[in-house]
């Protein structure tokens, strides 16, 4: 590791000459065995803990005892990746890619619909095409659980402190985290996928947080940089992220109708993590990942960059049948707009098995939160209307 990576040495992702030690260090932790168990053998732990913690923790010592890279770790997740897909989406499909280049480190900004699943999806399609995976940028309040940091990090994730408190706390945080974000673009030549928001869009609106452009402009040096300049160096990619099923719409039901009614939301103790591992588990049915072009105008400011990424990312988005179900519940049409990845018209009848399990899981949430669950759907076809007009 060279000095100017070890400024960066808390919050950047593990080196290879890492990974064994780290790993080590996992697989070591009660903590992670007992969450795997869990989740993964849910009745046979219920059954004997005792023979399932030990036998979980030979099996993944086995596994990844030939791990000692980076590369080595992904080709693991690939692995489970593939799977995720098989088991939980219909279909998965990219468009885009073939208008960018392979070797380029580019900044893939995106949608944020899921916390786990939107840079995996994104690095899932750029690894299958022959693009190297992005370096992801992930707020530590998911990091609640030491193994959660550990994993992220041994995954190319890279830490944004959303906990720093006080202005000048703050400043010193977003100006490492844009250095880094530099350094790995320009000294690494590795790219980074970063969300166009703080936070998912729970309410199923797209828009970029100028904020986020402005700390992207802090690694600028403003006495030979321009602001334009800059933005175009920094090969800004608008990417859009479409889930036909949000495998977490109930669970953001319900905090937007809490909201609604009490003006305010509290989550429970790791919920984030919670939202993970059902974003993982939970159906998805088709999903699509659109790859715009890399922003090179003359922008003034952050506001005009904001703008065109959400141009892209609201006009590439792939539409599913749900949205339009959802659009019809609440609006009683169906809007003139293509449909799939395919582009092709809306025909209701053509989808109508997918309308019916639509129906079927807006119905089985709490009759309160189901016009909440409908918006979240149908915010994507409002926004491309507004794009539109």
């Amino acid at each position: 590791m060279t000095s100017l990576v070890d400024e960066f040495a808390d919050i950047r992702p593990y080196s290879d000459n890492e990974v064994r030690s780290v790993l080590d260090i996992m697989l070591g932790d009660d903590e992670l065995i007992t969450t795997i168990a869990k989740v993964r053998l849910k009745f046979l732990n219920s059954l004997c803990p005792w023979l399932v913690k030990p036998l979980l923790r030979f099996i993944l010592r086995r596994e990844l005892t030939d791990v000692n890279t980076v590369q080595a770790f992904q080709n693991k997740v690939k692995k489970y990746m593939d799977r995720m897909v098989v088991q939980t989406t219909t279909g998965f499909t990219a468009s885009g890619l073939e208008s960018l280049k392979v070797n380029k480190p580019y900044l893939f900004m995106s949608n944020h619909r899921d916390i786990a699943l939107d840079p995996a999806f994104v690095n899932y399609a750029l690894y299958h095409n022959g693009h190297d995976t992005a370096r992801i940028a992930i707020g530590d309040n998911l990091l609640s659980k030491p193994f959660a940091a550990h994993l992220m990090r041994l995954n190319k994730s890279f830490i944004v402190k959303r906990s720093a408190k006080g202005p000048r706390q703050m400043l010193a945080v977003y100006k490492q985290l844009s250095g880094y974000i530099r350094h790995s673009l320009d000294v690494d030549n590795n790219p980074i996928w970063i969300a166009q928001r703080e936070g998912r869009a729970k309410d199923g609106l797209d828009r970029t947080e100028p904020a986020i452009i402005k700390m992207l402009t802090m690694a600028m040096n403003k006495d030979n940089e321009a602001f334009a300049d800059y933005i175009r160096h920094l090969q800004i990619v608008p990417v859009s992220i479409s889930y036909e099923f949000d495998p977490c719409d109930g669970a953001k039901a319900r905090e937007l109708y809490q909201k609604a009614q009490q003006g305010s939301y509290q989550k429970a103790e790791h919920e984030d993590l919670a939202s993970i591992a059902l974003g993982i588990s939970g159906q998805k049915g088709n999903v699509h990942v659109s790859f715009g072009t890399p922003l090179i105008a003359d922008f003034s400011d952050a506001d005009e960059v904001a703008a065109e990424v959400d141009r892209q990312v609201i006009g590439n988005y792939v539409l599913h049948p749900t949205s339009f179900f959802a659009w019809h519940a609440l609006h009683g049409e169906y809007p003139d707009l293509p449909c799939g990845a395919e582009m092709k018209p809306f025909d209701a009848q053509r989808y109508a098995a997918i309308g019916a399990e639509f129906s079927a899981r807006i119905a089985a949430l709490p009759e309160p939160h189901r016009p909440y669950a409908l918006v979240i759907y149908a915010n994507a076809i409002a926004s491309k209307l507004e794009l539109l007009n």
